[in-house]
């Protein structure tokens, strides 16, 4: 990986170019200078037994994230689902098995699509991420939802990494007119990639990522893994980085751009990007 990130340099963290693709809004809801929205995909049971912790360190704050749960790979418990939206946060699907075959064919894919319309449907969830990153946006039609959010701005580190080149949501039209979706791309590296694999030692990147999205007026999206959070004091064993981590860039947040930006569910970001839009008539 780090031979990889000494050929994108100049693309990662960031792309200058991401930054070219204004969206038809001049400016944010209530006038404000950039928009942040905090997700989380939970990959295994061992994240779903750490999610009420990473809320937690969200309320001291005062913010709200959304919770993405695997439909079928793991149970995850209604009173969970129902604590979270009962305190304002949201709940998405992040793939049907994390298996790595969602994309394999159209036909897997749309046998998929109906068990996945059908978790969406139980959870009341408007928002769907796939597993690793992967994507389609055309086979992506085929769900019912508001939003996704599979993609990136720049990423080399993911599977598929080939960037939407974006600090901005966007609308993908859809084959019947006034069908379409918001695809929301996460423009801030994955915590994952920092802390496991490049094994940086501070939230520097983090910090500088978002002072540029925040200069040049574009959506801070950033996506954790609770899995790999560390609540404890003690050194922790495998894959796994101080929850600290992010309690100090939500501290950074706060502290350097307080009222300066306006704070988003997912939902929220898709229904306000959604509208603008329609305006335009697209």
């Amino acid at each position: 990986m780090r031979r990889q990130r000494a050929r994108t340099i100049d693309t990662w963290p960031i792309d200058p170019q991401s930054a070219d693709t204004r969206p038809p809004w001049k400016t944010w809801p209530d006038n404000k200078r950039f928009s942040v929205v905090l997700t989380h995909d939970v990959k295994c049971e061992s994240g779903l037994e750490k999610c009420l912790q990473l809320m937690e360190i969200e309320q001291q704050a005062g913010v709200r994230s959304s919770f993405n749960f695997v439909a079928e790979k793991y149970v995850t418990p209604p009173d969970l689902r129902k604590k979270l939206t009962e305190q304002g946060f949201e709940v998405g699907v992040h793939g049907l098995l994390n298996d790595g075959k969602l994309y394999n064919s159209n036909e897997i894919f749309r046998e998929r699509a109906i068990r996945i319309n059908q978790t969406l449907h139980d959870w009341g969830a408007l928002g769907f991420r796939s597993p690793s990153m992967h994507h389609n946006l055309e086979w992506l039609h085929q769900l019912n939802i508001l939003y996704d959010a599979s993609t990136f701005d720049t990423d080399p580190f993911e599977p598929d990494h080939s960037g939407v080149q974006t600090i901005f949501p966007f609308w993908v039209p859809g084959p019947e007119e006034n069908g379409g979706y918001i695809e929301l791309p996460y423009t801030l590296p994955q915590d994952s990639s920092l802390f496991l694999f490049l094994q940086e030692k501070t939230i520097n990147i983090w910090k500088q990522k978002l002072d540029w999205i925040a200069k040049n007026r574009g959506m801070v999206l950033i996506n954790t893994h609770p899995d790999y959070m560390n609540f404890s004091s003690k050194k922790p064993r495998g894959l796994m980085y101080p929850a600290d981590f992010y309690r100090q860039f939500l501290d950074y947040l706060a502290s350097e751009y307080r009222g300066l930006y306006w704070l988003a569910l997912p939902r929220e970001m898709a229904e306000f990007a959604k509208d603008e839009y329609r305006k335009i008539g697209w």
